[in-house]
């Protein structure tokens, strides 16, 4: 143990330096076209971002309280272009700042179960690394670690809000040949997920394929059809196929007004060796008005069950469903989120506040209902958050409150 521990360490060290030397090579002028592939390499440009986070984690089913306080750093690199390919690389550092007063999730000994989860683990990782080709027209390839998403992340996702990303070991091909059209397509070997390295479930290992396709050329809004084929090699029973469509727009009712919506249907069953009970429908209806700075929006979301719930395993969870993350995983009964949400800017800062009421699909409990309230402001290069959670149980889970705190910066 101690031995895997040095190991872990020197690694970790090593990739530290690698990240600050690249740091010092990538300041130098990027270059659109290079000359020879020499010059691509060093030409290139890099990126630093800084992001501070506190989470506090309020759960009546645990003992004691979650004080989340880490801090990511994350470097990169992007090379210049040579005879259409590309090159980029990043890496992600997460650290604790103070001491480590959560579970981390990561289900080793250290995770420290007797506090709420805050999936925030501690580790240094390559978060992307990836070849890009465009010298095909109207396309774009990428081979390699990279991030993916698609129309609003409700089914492929990044996770971008934790703090260690969720990408993806693949290949994909963005086209977009015909006017108002994308063409999107991904083969995923690897999902490297936000449980980080050290976890038995931080990663899928997969061969699935994502298709998606949107257009844009209706005045009415953005039509996307896809197919999203998930087939898991450690757990092939849980392979699923889903396949849907979705349209969201806007029509203008004024000088300075809009109406909004959106309709999206999908259909889950069964792929490869995935269970016979893989069956279940997914719906959303949303209408809102865009006024004066102000948006104001209804939604109801349904994830359905038939046989057994539909699952969204690459989605930005977070993002939907209340931001408590009690649903991140779809319950067997099955989920109806009724809700609110009102956006604007006030004085310069951005607000948001979201009314949750959930409900199961199948048969009659009541889950509960939850509160979210945001406000966000930037000062100069320095983005900062505040973020509050209140999930109140009724017959699913127990009741969670969340705080967050936070700064980021990007040089």
């Amino acid at each position: 143990m101690n031995k895997m521990m040095a190991r872990k360490t020197a690694v970790r060290a090593t990739v530290k330096v690698m990240m600050a030397g690249s740091l010092m090579v990538g300041f130098g002028i990027a270059s659109a076209q290079a000359a020879s592939l020499g010059e691509a390499i060093t030409s290139g440009k890099a990126g630093l971002d800084l992001r501070y986070r506190y989470e506090r984690v309020e759960q009546d089913s645990q003992s004691r309280n979650a004080n989340a306080s880490t801090l990511r750093t994350r470097l990169n690199y992007a090379t210049g272009i040579f005879e259409g390919f590309g090159a980029f690389i990043e890496f992600d550092d997460v650290s604790v700042v103070g001491s480590e007063r959560y579970n981390n999730a990561t289900r080793l000994p250290d995770a420290k179960t007797q506090y709420p989860v805050v999936a925030d683990p501690e580790g240094t990782e390559v978060n992307q690394i990836f070849l890009s080709y465009a010298g095909l027209p109207d396309s774009l390839l990428k081979l390699g670690r990279q991030r993916i998403i698609y129309d609003n992340a409700r089914f492929i996702g990044n996770v971008g809000w934790r703090q260690n990303e969720q990408t993806y070991d693949a290949f994909s091909v963005v086209n977009s040949a015909f006017a108002d059209t994308q063409l999107s397509y991904a083969y995923i070997d690897k999902v490297k997920r936000i449980f980080g390295e050290d976890s038995p479930v931080g990663e899928f290992e997969m061969k699935s394929h994502l298709l998606n396709l949107g257009y844009s050329g209706l005045n009415a809004g953005k039509l996307s059809v896809y197919g999203y084929f998930l087939e898991f090699v450690d757990a092939p029973a849980a392979s699923n196929r889903t396949l849907g469509a979705r349209f969201a727009g806007g029509y203008p009712l004024g000088s300075d007004s809009r109406l909004l919506y959106t309709l999206e249907y999908a259909k889950q069953d069964d792929y490869k060796s995935g269970a016979s009970s893989i069956d279940a429908d997914y719906y959303l209806l949303e209408l809102g008005v865009e006024a004066n700075g102000i948006t104001g929006r209804i939604g109801h979301e349904v994830l359905g069950v038939n046989g057994s719930a539909f699952s969204t395993p690459l989605a930005t969870g977070h993002a939907f469903n209340g931001w408590a993350d009690v649903f991140l995983a779809t319950p067997p009964d099955g989920l109806r989120d009724s809700y609110l949400k009102l956006s604007g800017t006030l004085a310069g800062t951005g607000l948001a506040a979201a009314y949750h009421d959930f409900a199961a699909d199948r048969g009659n409990d009541d889950y509960g209902t939850e509160i979210n309230l945001q406000a966000a402001r930037s000062i100069g290069k320095v983005n900062l958050l505040a973020k509050y959670a209140r999930y109140s149980a009724d017959d699913f889970a127990t009741d969670t409150s969340k705080i967050w705190l936070m700064a980021q910066v990007s040089f």
